[in-house]
């Protein structure tokens, strides 16, 4: 039951003060808490011996009003370093997972759900925190105050009738230690149930056009309603196991009210108590119940907090796919591939199969072939998102496997076939990775990507909000702010994989040339599945099945007749079908 506390041990050795200062006033606080049902014992033996006078009853109350005060102003201390730490916990523990998911590769992802991660990144982070706060406050109450009330009970009234009054107090230990372990299991179960509605509502999110146009919202619905119910049946189980600590307490306090009650009034009869006596210790036996009920509280919230801590623990003891060097290389251009090869981490067969490709300074490449070929994979191995394939990737004259992705990446810009857009302004996504643009610069860029023409339509200009991932723009517009955003950056290389699909032909025609003007000394690497966007290239490949059947210029190649010959042939065929 307390393995979460074992494991949370690193942050409380961290925040040792806070915590030392926050249990040692609250044990303070627990021993004030017997003052005033020991003041009125003595009131009730004064009173039965006529000795209540009214100095003595003054002395009472005001000694009542000081503990009193005390008791609130040391609360007040104990209950802002707790709880407090309980908040700095949640924090740290979101930055370092936050923190994590930005260094994690695509493999990661490829094998985690997006729902599960943003359960583990809320709902647990909340769990764990508990356990630091209010956990804490359990185990110092059904531990520490109850020890105290006992030893007071024992001391100051009576050990005869204070043993017979917890004798059943063991049937608490008994339930706890089955119910806890129920908990957790079941516990983990509904977490991740609310891990898989998360990721539902995610997708309809973010598929709801497509949703829409299929007409497919009712059977959505009822998907996201199984989805709910499930998670609604977890949660039950969980609440079944939890509501058997409250009348089993209940039932312990219950037969420990009437044992002490009988006991006590037969010791009363028999003169070895007095009346006030046993007015005290049946307030302590009432400030008992609390103490009781937080084991049950305590079991509850451990268990919780544990089963979250391994969900958390899990995602951040994953390490990276890809190796960090130590060192800071500085990667460069020219980037030259020597019968390279590459596969997936979980395939079996190369996606890549000896590639030779040198990438100068200032040249332009254009890389076509068919869908499945291997455009997008080759691309990547230029931001090392997998480990590389083997030695013959070289940025410079270092390998990527001494360089590091940072290092790597500031090299280059990416504009990737999906296009992801921040819930911000046309200007924020643009200026991403490029704070300190001028306003020059930035129009210009806007200008090379040709989204120029479409500010004037938009109904804020730059100061336009995109909504979530883009939903406000077409598809056209959001492959132009993507080009855009890369281009702010000025890299050295950049790369547009099939990033021109989206746009018509005329408007595709004005961005290569505003690119081939803008970054006449710099280099770019474009895929396509349109021969036109690659057509001025300093050099086209052509891959099939992840190897290269053809190289050359466009006028090369069309001379060779191969595939790409075709290709123009046929293109340039649709193209002038749809202008008659």
């Amino acid at each position: 039951m307390f393995r979460v506390l074992k494991q949370l041990s690193w942050f409380f050795k961290e925040q040792k003060k806070r915590y030392v200062i926050a249990i040692s006033l609250l044990l303070v606080v627990s021993i004030f808490e017997l003052t005033p049902a020991l003041l009125i014992g003595r009131a009730v033996d004064a009173f039965q011996r006529g000795a209540l006078s009214l100095s003595y009853a003054s002395t009472l109350i005001v000694i009542l009003l000081a503990v009193i005060l005390i008791s609130y102003g040391l609360s007040y201390i104990w209950m802002r370093q707790l709880f407090g730490g309980a908040f700095i916990l949640e924090r740290q523990l979101r930055s370092r997972f936050m923190k994590h998911l930005f260094q994690m590769d695509p493999p990661f992802y490829e094998r985690r759900k997006t729902g599960d991660l943003l359960a583990r990144g809320t709902n647990d982070m909340k769990a764990i925190s508990m356990t630091a706060g209010f956990g804490i406050l359990t185990l110092i109450d059904s531990i520490m105050f109850m020890a105290i009330i006992l030893i007071a009970m024992t001391w100051l009234i009576d050990w005869r009738l204070t043993l017979a009054a917890v004798a059943p107090l063991p049937i608490i230990a008994i339930t706890v230690t089955i119910l806890g372990n129920m908990i957790h299991t079941r516990f983990t179960k509904a977490q991740e149930a609310f891990g898989d509605l998360n990721d539902r509502v995610l997708e309809s999110v973010a598929g709801m056009r497509v949703i829409r146009a299929f007409r497919s919202e009712r059977k959505d619905e009822a998907q996201f309603e199984n989805k709910s119910l499930d998670v609604y049946n977890r949660y039950i189980q969980v609440a079944r196991i939890e509501s058997f600590f409250d009348p089993i307490i209940t039932v312990v306090v219950g037969l420990s009210y009437v044992i002490g009650l009988g006991y006590g009034a037969f010791l009363v009869f028999n003169q070895q108590l007095t009346l006030g006596q046993i007015v005290t210790f049946n307030i302590y036996l009432g400030m008992l119940i609390w103490p009781m009920f937080a084991i049950g509280e305590l079991v509850n919230i451990m268990q919780r907090g544990s089963a979250s801590y391994e969900r958390v623990n899990e995602t951040l003891s994953v390490s990276k796919s890809v190796s960090l060097p130590s060192n800071e290389l500085v990667a460069s251009l020219p980037v030259r591939l020597k019968d390279y090869s590459f596969s997936y981490p979980n395939s079996s067969v190369n996606q890549l199969q000896q590639i030779d490709l040198t990438v100068h300074k200032g040249t332009t490449i254009g890389i076509v072939g068919k869908t499945g070929s291997g455009k997008s994979t080759l691309v990547k191995q230029f931001l090392k998102y997998y480990p590389p394939g083997n030695e013959g990737l070289l940025f410079g004259n270092h390998s990527a496997n001494d360089l590091s992705q940072e290092a790597i990446r500031q090299l280059v810009g990416y504009v990737p076939q999906d296009h992801v857009l921040l819930s911000k302004t046309v200007k924020e996504n643009i200026l991403i990775a490029a704070n300190d643009t001028s306003n020059t610069h930035l129009h210009q860029v806007i200008h090379t990507a040709a989204f120029d023409q479409d500010l004037a339509f938009l109904p804020n200009g730059l100061d336009t909000l995109v909504g979530e991932n883009g939903v406000s723009l077409s598809g056209g517009q959001k492959q132009r702010i993507s080009i855009a955003r890369a281009l702010a950056k000025n890299p050295e290389l950049l790369i547009l994989d099939d990033s021109l699909s989206a746009v018509d032909a005329k408007t595709e025609a004005r961005i290569v040339e505003n690119i081939q003007r803008d970054r006449s000394n710099q280099t770019t690497i474009i895929t396509s599945h349109r021969m036109s966007a690659v057509e001025h290239a300093d050099e086209i490949i052509v891959l099939e099945n992840g190897t290269i059947k053809e190289r050359g210029t466009h006028e090369t190649l069309l001379k060779q007749g191969g595939w790409y010959a075709e290709q123009v042939q046929n293109q340039t065929s649709q193209d002038k079908e749809a202008m008659s």
